[in-house]
């Protein structure tokens, strides 16, 4: 997606996050069972201005968050954190060196694109803690984050981490998943330290037999990566393979993206 895109998401679910929280800061949050809304908005906060000195730096900051962001009120550090990060952002162009856990893409074109998903995430976190209705996600930005959390967090994770996968592959007997949504599709291969994956935005997924497929549209598929379904909601989110399979691509999903 174009980086001006990718702003316009962020902005606009950042905007539907704010206008939910400052009521229900004491509710809990399903999507995230250890979490208050409260929690949740500082968390937000916390991530935005992590990622604006990693712009300003070079280098991302660890430890992180720093004590004395516990005493800042949730609603002002995550309306200072979202200021700061969009001035760091109208200070460099995409291309610009950035500090980055994800090194292939050591730019701020990556954390645009990642504060875009970031925060349409936990604004469908912030909607069902609020118990409010969740608003559509836009259905490019959709694709693109089913995109990003199969590459940069799965492959990427299995890659580099994966020590943190060995209990979900190291008996796999080498699968094939496929996941399809409008206008995409990706085809997972899993196997002992392997998760990679072909198709979806960058060309034609195929039709090879495969262990496990998964259906739905955009924003219900990306709902379901991240495990941000609607509790007790019917699902449009349709699921093929043994089980023994389906666990094995849920499983990974679920360490890359803690």
């Amino acid at each position: 997606m174009d980086p001006s895109r990718l702003l316009a998401c962020l902005n606009a679910d950042f905007a539907r996050l704010r206008s939910v929280v400052p009521d229900r800061l004491s509710a809990r949050v399903p999507t995230c069972p250890d979490w208050t809304v409260g929690d949740l908005t500082r968390h937000v906060g916390d991530v935005y201005l992590h990622k604006t000195l990693a712009m300003r730096e070079g280098v991302e900051r660890e430890p992180w968050p720093p004590a004395e962001l516990a005493d800042e009120d949730p609603l002002k550090l995550l309306d200072r954190g979202h200021a700061g990060l969009m001035e760091e952002f109208a200070a460099h162009g995409p291309e610009d060196h950035a500090g980055s856990w994800y090194t292939p893409d050591p730019t701020v074109g990556f954390w645009i694109r990642r504060m875009a998903q970031e925060t349409v995430i936990h604004r469908i976190d912030a909607e069902l803690g609020a118990g409010v209705p969740v608003a559509p996600v836009a259905e490019d930005l959709a694709v693109d984050g089913i995109d990003e959390v199969l590459r940069v967090f799965a492959e990427f994770s299995v890659a580099e981490w994966g020590d943190y996968f060995t209990g979900i592959l190291d008996r796999s007997p080498g699968r094939l998943h496929t996941l399809r949504t409008d206008g995409a599709e990706w085809r997972v291969r899993t196997a002992p330290g392997l998760f990679a994956v072909e198709g979806g935005t960058d060309g034609p997924g195929g039709r090879a037999e495969c262990d496990v497929t998964v259906s739905a549209p955009p924003a219900d598929l990306l709902r379901w990566l991240w495990n941000r379904e609607s509790p007790g909601v019917p699902s449009d989110v349709r699921v093929a393979g043994t089980p023994e399979a389906v666990a094995e691509l849920r499983g990974c999903l679920t360490v890359a993206t803690e």
